[in-house]
C-alpha cells in the first residue's frame, strides 16, 4: 500500500493536466480534472496497486478481472472517450457517441499529461501517439473523436508540443464543433 506515493503521483498528473488545459485554451475545466480519483474507491484502489510507471488500474484489473477504481472513473470524467456510449434503439445495442470538443481537448492534455508522468526523463512527443495506438484495434470511440485525437497526438509527435497545443487552442475557441 502507497497512499502518499499514489497521491505525489495523481497531484502530479493534475498539475500538468491543469498546465496543459491553460495552453488548450480550457483552464478552468483544467482545474476540475480527474477530482473523483481523491473519492474512496478510485483513491484506495489506486493506493493498493501503485508502482508509478502505469496506471494502478491495470494491477487492479489482474487482481480481480476488472478495476472498481475505473469503472467509478469514467463513468464521472468526460474526458474519457469510454464515457461517451450510449444505447441505439435502432441497432438495439450500445454504440459510441461523438464527444465535445472541450473533452477532446482535456483528453489530449490528459494523454500527455500521463505519458510524461509515468515515462519521465525518458518521455518523448511520440509517446502518447505511440500509446494511442497500441490500443486502435480494440478501441470503442466515435470515429470522428477518433481522427481529431489522432490528429492531435500526430501533430505533436511530428510538430511539437507549441504547435499542438496552438492548433488545440485555436479550434477550443472558434467554438466550431470538428
Amino acid at each position: 500500500m502507497h497512499p502518499i506515493k499514489h497521491f505525489i503521483t495523481v497531484a502530479k498528473h493534475r498539475s500538468k493536466v491543469i498546465s496543459h488545459c491553460k495552453k488548450a485554451g480550457i483552464f478552468w475545466q483544467g482545474l476540475f480534472h480527474d477530482m473523483s480519483k481523491y473519492s474512496p474507491v478510485e483513491f484506495w484502489n489506486g493506493a493498493k496497486h501503485f508502482e508509478g510507471t502505469r496506471s494502478p488500474n491495470v494491477g487492479e484489473r489482474t487482481e480481480k478481472g476488472y478495476s472498481d477504481a475505473w469503472l467509478h472513473h469514467k463513468g464521472r470524467n468526460r474526458h474519457h472517450f469510454e464515457y461517451w456510449t450510449d444505447y441505439d434503439a435502432n441497432k438495439h445495442c450500445v454504440v459510441p457517441v461523438k464527444m465535445p470538443l472541450r473533452y477532446v481537448a482535456e483528453m489530449f492534455c490528459d494523454r500527455v499529461a500521463a505519458s510524461k508522468i509515468y515515462r519521465g526523463g525518458d518521455y518523448k512527443s511520440s509517446d502518447p501517439y505511440d500509446y494511442f495506438i497500441k490500443g486502435k484495434a480494440n478501441r470503442f470511440i466515435h470515429p470522428e473523436t477518433h481522427e481529431l485525437l489522432e490528429k492531435l497526438l500526430i501533430m505533436l509527435r511530428d510538430e511539437g508540443e507549441e504547435k499542438a497545443f496552438a492548433y488545440l487552442r485555436t479550434l477550443v475557441k472558434s467554438k466550431k464543433e470538428y
